[in-house]
């Protein structure tokens, strides 16, 4: 349920890209330092337009890839796969003055359900999570695509799975006292975009899916709808708007935030791993 926050502290408070991925043909995790340096080589050739570079040679981008264990639900996941690509100095070959410019991680929480239809030479890890410039991100989708036969695709966010998010991060107990839930509405069908933004104190939203769900531990349809029909109308009695003719694009919470462009940050590491499962459950649906 919780995540171990000295070892999550880089995925929290930044803004990652979504996507989902196919699964990967013969990966291993045993060759991960040579996957870096194989990156690398391949990051410094495209940089250079094509022109061979001889794999190892420092050529300003330094490329890590390594295994993220505790960021799976259950010994049947795989290990998560985090890559990070860091800029050296040309002014200075210390260590410390390397800066981290781009960073992504492959994972699968409680993703059972694409493994067991897979051969045995492929691996899943169907959720990738980006941080950085998409020129990057770009450079490192095609290495992934063109070694391991695997296709990315950006990972969006439909009104309704914002619903479900909303309901259940409202219902999840923290131990602090968190921000309050936020609900971003985008208007149609008018020359100028306009959002409307709908802030509910933390206690308030708990309260009221409190006295909705029926069955702790068990979420239906039903239940969100009654949820979001209730918020809906508390608003329109104060502002004599119908959210409903609206479309949802962003609900934000104390645990996390979710755009509808496939944009997500983590706030704290409690229930990080929840949050994971359904993540990846979302990728999963879109590759099958």
């Amino acid at each position: 349920e919780n995540a171990d926050p000295q070892k999550t502290a880089f995925i929290l408070r930044k803004q990652w890209t979504l996507y989902s991925v196919t699964p990967l043909y013969k990966f291993s995790s045993a060759h991960l330092k040579d996957y870096g340096r194989q990156l690398g080589a391949f990051i410094a050739a495209e940089k250079q337009k094509g022109l061979a570079v001889e794999v190892g040679v420092e050529l300003g981008i330094k490329v890590a890839v390594s295994s993220l264990p505790d960021l799976r639900g259950s010994d049947q996941d795989h290990a998560a796969v985090l890559v990070q690509l860091s800029l050296k100095s040309s002014a200075s070959r210390k260590k410390t003055e390397e800066k981290l410019v781009w960073s992504g991680w492959f994972c699968s929480v409680a993703g059972d359900d694409l493994s067991v239809n897979v051969l045995e030479d492929f691996t899943c890890l169907p959720l990738f999570l980006a941080n950085g410039a998409e020129s990057y991100t770009s450079l490192v989708g095609t290495w992934f695509q063109k070694t391991f036969d695997c296709c990315f695709r950006r990972l969006v966010i439909s009104p309704l799975i914002l619903t479900w998010m909303a309901a259940l991060w409202t219902g999840y107990k923290v131990d602090k006292t968190s921000s309050a839930m936020e609900l971003v509405f985008s208007v149609p069908c008018l020359p100028q975009p306009l959002d409307i933004s709908y802030a509910i104190h933390t206690e308030d939203a708990k309260a009221l899916w409190d006295a909705v769900q029926k069955t702790p531990g068990e979420i239906t349809q039903e239940e969100v709808d009654v949820f979001m029909d209730c918020l809906y109308s508390h608003f329109h009695r104060h502002f004599k708007i119908h959210l409903s003719a609206t479309k949802l694009v962003k609900v934000s919470t104390g645990i996390a935030s979710a755009h509808c462009d496939g944009i997500i940050k983590f706030l704290q590491s409690q229930h990080l791993i929840r949050v994971l499962m359904l993540l990846t459950e979302l990728a999963i649906s879109q590759i099958q």
